[in-house]
């Protein structure tokens, strides 16, 4: 890892020392080049190495990013967006150094618009502080992707979602518009606050999940939901997990209405009762959770019971109390890290593939007999409700024939999942270690996304290496 501010890219070039001396000036002690820093702004979070910007700028609005991405347009230098560092695919890597753009300091809520169901935030804004701003108007900020520090730009920038899809959506879902900095340096604003608009092209969409590779998004307006009058958690046990996801199948065709459906296998059931003291049974599990009226909720509890015993559901329970219910998902949430603490000194590969529901239990079993006759430790947890699942795999760092073999079953596991007409990410993105994937599933598709991204980055400064190589 070159420690070296003007070397940490392969291809430097010649006018990043200017471009960095006259950022110097302008934002002094907030442009950093210590190896630290930039050491903490690469990769952390995956198997991808981490590769350090050659500095970092710590900017506070809108017009400051503007100026960064004005220096780094006229020199020709990549400038890398940072929010939280939490992404899984190397987003926040620079690949060919350059100039991170730290965006946590802009981390305003800017205007509340409670009668709309809406409000507009700073990129920088980590989404647990928004529901903690949000906490005494009745109202919440249904996405979760399993993490409170996760950046609502970020979010964006990834199309994120997690425990919460099924009924509420995913960040495209959620995103009314957003103002974002283009390679050029002008600012844009991609729509209003209306709930529709035919009003030319959807440049929302288009910068939703788009990775930092088409433009600096600084400012979200996202739409806000009623906090359910009554939210009912349970978890239920089954033999297999195939009767969980035929469970999980039959409660989707039901329209049962499931604010959260999350799959763990009994490795990771193991690992949570350890790390979280629960005492569920190390079977596959289902955890959920009911919103609406107490008595709709209660309902659709002894509906959804009915239905996983009639699929051989061995135990249900269920429970309203707020303290046991935030004891449950911060034992989903935490699953990564316990799965770590359960195999010490080894890293994770967390793959992240979706499938239509009505596959899910076929892809499952077939991933379940993968990881056996690779002989390899890979725990499943999934956001089943919309067929999304992650396999876990662990190998030892420094071990290239572990990490190989790893690597194989992720590709078996991503084309398994574009077989049976799903998708390689779910959630996490293509980053830097999908790329070829996305070629795979996307196809002649792919010449189409890089003309966009031509089109809008002719130098291609924005966030280069990601989602696709220049042409």
């Amino acid at each position: 890892m070159p420690s070296d501010p003007m070397s940490a890219g392969n291809s430097v070039p010649e006018g990043l020392s200017t471009a960095i001396s006259l950022l110097k000036q302008r934002f002094g002690e907030r442009l950093v080049t210590n190896e630290d820093v930039r050491r903490q702004h690469a990769n952390t979070l995956t198997w991808i190495e981490g590769e350090p910007p050659d500095a970092v700028v710590l900017a506070g609005s809108t017009q400051e990013v503007t100026e960064v991405v004005g220096v780094a347009a006229r020199f020709g230098v990549p400038i890398i967006p940072f929010g939280a560092g939490t992404s899984l695919e190397g987003h926040v890597n620079a690949p060919r150094g350059g100039i991170c753009l730290d965006l946590s300091r802009m981390d305003n809520v800017l205007r509340l618009n409670a009668e709309d169901l809406d409000c507009t935030v700073e990129a920088g804004l980590p989404r647990g502080r928004l529901n903690t701003y949000l906490r005494d108007t009745g109202l919440f900020f249904p996405v979760d992707p399993g993490t409170e520090e996760a950046t609502i730009g970020g979010m964006a920038s990834t199309r994120a979602s997690g425990t919460t899809t099924v009924r509420y959506g995913t960040m495209r879902e959620n995103v009314i518009s957003l103002k974002a900095v283009l390679a050029d340096g002008r600012v844009i604003e991609t729509g209003g606050r209306a709930r529709k608009s035919a009003a030319g092209y959807d440049l929302t969409h288009l910068l939703v999940g788009s990775e930092g590779t088409l433009g600096i998004i600084t400012e979200v307006t996202l739409r806000l939901h009623g906090v359910p009058e009554c939210i009912i958690a349970a978890v239920a046990g089954f033999p297999t997990l195939a009767s969980a996801c035929d469970t999980t199948m039959a409660a989707i065709a039901m329209g049962l209405g499931l604010a959260r459906i999350e799959l763990l296998d009994p490795l990771v059931i193991g690992a949570v009762n350890k790390h979280a003291g629960l005492t569920l049974d190390p079977l596959p599990t289902l955890f959920l959770e009911f919103h609406g009226t107490p008595a709709a909720a209660r309902e659709q509890v002894a509906t959804f019971e009915e239905i996983a015993r009639s699929e051989g559901a061995t135990s249900f329970s269920s429970a309203v109390d707020e303290a046991e219910r935030k004891r449950l998902w911060k034992a989903r949430h935490d699953a990564l890290w316990t799965v770590r603490e359960a195999w010490p000194g080894r890293t994770v590969l967390v793959t992240d593939v979706c499938v239509p529901v009505s596959r899910l239990a076929e892809c499952i079993a077939e991933t379940e007999i993968d990881i056996a006759a690779s002989g390899l430790t890979a725990p499943i947890v999934g956001h089943v409700g919309d067929g999304n699942f992650h396999a876990l795999a662990l190998h030892r760092p420094g071990d290239a024939e572990e990490l190989a073999k790893v690597l194989a079953f992720a590709e078996r596991l991503a084309t398994r999942a574009i077989a049976m007409e799903g998708t390689c990410t779910g959630e996490h993105g293509i980053g830097q270690g999908k790329k070829r994937l996305l070629q795979i599933e996307r196809g002649e598709a792919v010449s189409t996304m890089a003309s966009i991204k031509s089109a809008l980055d002719p130098m291609g400064i924005l966030n280069p290496g990601k989602v696709f190589d220049r042409p």
